[in-house]
């Protein structure tokens, strides 16, 4: 498990922060008694247009006095809500960098096209499983 991520409800639905956690497939937190218990004391459920997620290193952006809850996320979900997060040319590039695990030819334009499209470094790390100063070398510096 990771650090906690954070549920959270938002007045306005239509406010494009954090991402519908029925949006990133099943999740493990949602059907624990705590979530549970705290979904029916603010009347609200799993697939409500109010329900956020957001990852542990965004949680300063939950609006001051919304309802939230801490949750863990295995590594395998946070990277999924991390993945639904990112816009979509980012995400484009983060699953090619996924793709790179299977297969290395190419991997310094790979990478270099993934700094270039604002992955940071430490997330090129994270998707590829190559050592940091591989990511280094591959930016040029």
């Amino acid at each position: 498990m990771t650090d906690d991520a954070y549920l959270f409800l938002l007045d306005d639905a239509s406010a494009p922060l954090g991402v519908a956690p029925a949006a990133v497939g099943d999740l493990a937190c949602m059907e624990t008694p705590a979530v549970r218990a705290w979904l029916d004391a603010h009347g609200s459920t799993p697939t409500s247009p109010h329900l956020r997620l957001l990852p542990p290193e965004e949680t300063a952006a939950v609006p001051e006095g919304a309802e939230r809850l801490p949750v863990p996320l295995s590594e395998d979900e946070l990277s999924r809500v991390r993945h639904r997060m990112a816009p979509e040319s980012l995400a484009r590039v983060e699953e090619e960098l996924l793709a790179y695990r299977d297969c290395a030819e190419g991997r310094d334009g790979l990478i270099g096209r993934a700094l270039a499209a604002g992955v940071p470094p430490h997330r090129i790390v994270e998707l590829t499983g190559v050592d940091p100063a591989t990511v280094t070398a591959a930016a040029g510096g």
